[in-house]
């Protein structure tokens, strides 16, 4: 049985080639026979050894190898091909992250299934026949048949409220027939004047712009940059409602799941329904049916995740990346790319605007703003009546603070206001579970992973200690397993656990809950959780960055950031950027309604640049430093990186690759070699880790040193040599 619905075979010699590129790392397109000239895009099932395989013709064959040796392709049922532009978008992702062009098309062709022959649902809907015998039973099932729809035997049995037998007996009678409904149900079309919005004069300003040139219909890149709480979203939704009007279709990326959940009933409220969804939680057959219908152009809006931006869009209008900031669009395994910088790309060559959107832009993004190359619509104030919250550092230097504990006094007080004022607060650590670091208090025997270079960390309500790189965990054990001394195991430094369990020793009757990763499961737990402190159900929620960005409750009036200094020190460029983007979307959350906001930051350190920035709400001094620092250092956006990472099982094979390298490495005007030297997580799931970086002045073409760099040392199978253009993370 094939695997893919193809077309009945027709009886005639092959008479063309055609290059063909399958979903594997291979170097280019295969030449296969075909029986006539097949366009660019199209999918075909081509064998390859024993296993067949859904491919896509991707340019004329290159006559190298004789007609009598060439295999056939079969079409597949319908002629299906991917739109010109994603092709162009796949070659183009190749050539910049140096990846295999099959490797990039997988990306395109992940759900195999979408092409198999279509299975009809059976329904049933009224017959001719009225049942000899009628009960009030059978009365209420066929009532429901006077709206027309077909219905499943199940969904008759619930709406009628009757057994599924009083269901079957009507079919035998004849009083309903069968009929085949398609195999998925249609999405709803968003209606563009559902519930229009009512704009401040800064919003209608940016939307009629961005709307602008959606009706234009040609590229062009918008940042769209405004506080928390701005209206961010119901700006952009107007260049949504334009691209609905003019029949095209919308793409709109989020950088987490977590961010979907209070985003689509945003959606519904202004546009009649929700949009179709992208992303790792999709059962198989939910991205089937999303697949399919955006192929054929039947879901007009999408929300998604970083890889729906290759989904075959027949009509694409307009690319909206919100949160556009965000470190998680970076793909980091596989095809390695970031999702904001390819929206751009596949913006540009399906010719329609792209929108970046942030209250914390990137420093990149801020940049080609501030120069002209995007455009720059700022919305400077608060949506409605709410203001920004007011800001207080706490230095922890002057206030005393019991061992083992982390909530200051002055958050205590806080807190204590809040609750007995009916408000909700939340308290932000971005550390899941009890305690980072577990150690011996008689040996100093540390728990770490024993498959990678990181601490275990401990999860106390599972009494485990996790890996959260590789997944290894264990018992919490009793005893050291280094000195054997019993009970010696001490926890230290705190995680959203830990904060918890003294929170609740100091306000014990208030309702609380943890948000982490750990904690919420999927969208589903996701939505539950969020909804329950929508209706109040919750007064303190006490999170990691799952609750930093995104989120809307109106009673939120305080936020307690308890480790503020955490991650401003991680070493990288980009180190300072990330921690003010994370603490100001945290401090957004607060006073987003009509009650005012108050945030308080407990550090060590109030005299760092980003505490100050916070403290005085001057977001762009910040921004214009650091542009100052990147550009003296030469570093992205005023000069370009990539890093080389070796990795393999056998530490010394690593090394040896690392040191051939680096001596290989072609001197070049204007390029820098640093390395290798051990990755910042050096053992990783099993494998040792080396990196090289290399530093280059704008003009350089990166790709092609790297190229010419990498021919020149070949890597053991061992060995295994990845390319990260524009690294965002240097771990």
């Amino acid at each position: 049985m094939k695997p893919f619905a193809l077309k009945p075979d027709e009886e005639t010699a092959p008479a063309h080639r055609a290059g063909v590129l399958l979903p594997l790392p291979l170097s280019g397109a295969y030449d296969y026979a075909t029986e006539e000239k097949l366009p660019r895009g199209t999918i075909v099932a081509a064998p390859l050894g024993p296993r067949e395989y859904l491919a896509c013709v991707w340019h004329d064959g290159d006559g190298k190898v004789p007609a009598e040796k060439l295999k056939p392709v079969e079409l597949l049922d319908g002629n299906p091909r991917l739109p010109e532009p994603l092709c162009d978008f796949i070659d183009w992702v190749a050539r910049y992250t140096l990846s295999p062009p099959g490797q990039v098309l997988a990306l395109a062709l992940r759900v195999p299934a979408a092409f198999e022959e279509e299975v009809p649902r059976i329904a049933f809907v009224r017959g001719r026949e009225t049942p000899k015998k009628m009960t009030d039973a059978r009365a209420r099932v066929l009532a429901l048949c006077e709206d027309g729809l077909a219905r499943r035997v199940s969904d008759y049995a619930a709406e009628a409220n009757v057994t599924p037998a009083v269901v079957r007996g009507l079919i035998e009678c004849g009083a309903l027939v069968e009929t085949e409904l398609p195999e998925f149900a249609r999405f709803r079309v968003p209606d563009p004047d559902f519930a229009q919005p009512v704009l401040n004069a800064e919003q209608q300003k940016a939307a009629n712009a961005m709307v602008q040139d959606v009706r234009i219909g040609a590229f062009a890149a918008h940042l769209l940059d405004g506080v928390t709480g701005s209206g961010k979203t119901e700006t952009y939704f107007e260049a949504i409602a334009e691209a609905l009007k003019r029949g095209k279709q919308a793409l709109i990326l989020l950088p987490e799941i977590a961010l979907t959940v209070q985003f689509l009933d945003r959606f519904a409220e202004r546009f009649g329904c929700r949009p179709a969804e992208w992303h790792s939680d999709l059962s198989q057959k939910e991205r089937k049916r999303t697949y399919r219908a955006v192929m054929n152009g039947e879901a007009r809006v999408v929300v998604g995740a970083r890889s729906a931006l290759f989904l075959p869009f027949k009509e694409l209008g307009l690319i909206i990346a919100d949160e556009e900031h965000e470190q998680a669009y970076k793909q980091e395994e596989g095809v390695i790319y970031h999702a904001r910088d390819m929206a751009v790309v596949r913006a540009r060559l399906e010719n329609c605007p792209v929108v970046l959107s942030s209250a914390t832009p990137s420093i990149e993004s801020y940049v080609n703003a501030e120069s002209g190359r995007y455009r720059w619509l700022r919305l400077r104030e608060r949506h409605g009546v709410a203001e920004m919250p007011q800001i207080k550092v706490i230095d922890l230097r002057n206030e005393k603070v019991e061992a083992g504990t982390w909530l200051s006094q002055p958050l205590r007080e806080a807190l204590a206001i809040a609750l007995g004022s009916g408000e909700q607060a939340m308290l932000f650590l971005n550390r899941r579970g009890y305690a980072p670091l577990t150690l011996c208090q008689s040996c100093g025997h540390k728990m770490v992973c024993r498959n990678c270079s990181t601490w275990l960390v401990e999860h106390r309500y599972h009494k485990r200690l996790t890996c959260h790189h590789c997944g290894f965990d264990m018992p919490t054990p009793n005893n050291c397993p280094e000195c054997q001394a019993e009970n010696s195991l001490i926890a230290c430094g705190p995680g959203v656990e830990r904060v918890a369990e003294e929170f609740a020793q100091v306000f014990p009757q208030a309702r609380m809950a943890i948000a982490s990763s750990d904690t919420w499961h999927g969208p589903l737990e996701t939505q539950s959780a969020i909804r329950a402190m929508a209706k109040r159900e919750i007064d303190v929620v006490i999170g990691t960055q799952i609750m930093a960005k995104g989120h809307h409750f109106p009673q939120l009036t305080l936020v307690g950031v308890i480790d503020a200094d955490l991650g401003g020190a991680d070493g990288d460029m980009r180190a300072r950027e990330r921690t003010f983007q994370l603490l100001h979307q945290v401090s957004g959350r607060a006073g987003r309604a009509e009650k005012p906001g108050f945030v308080l930051l407990q550090t060590r350190n109030p005299n760092d640049a980003v505490m100050k920035a916070l403290a005085s709400g001057d977001r762009d001094a910040f921004y214009e430093q650091e542009r100052g620092f990147r550009e003296r250092a030469a570093t992205p956006p005023f000069g370009r990186l990539a890093a080389v990472i070796l990795s393999g099982e056998e530490g010394e094979k690593v090394r040896e690759v690392g040191r051939q390298l680096a001596k290989a490495a072609p001197s070049a005007r204007g390029v820098k070699v640093w390395g290798p030297t051990p990755a910042f997580y050096h053992l990783l799931r099993g494998q040792t880790r080396e990196r090289l970086l290399v530093q280059a002045d704008k003009t350089v073409d990166v790709q092609a040193y790297l190229r010419a760099w990498l021919a020149l040392v070949k890597a053991p199978n061992a060995v295994r040599v990845t390319v990260d253009i524009d690294p965002v993370s240097f771990f």
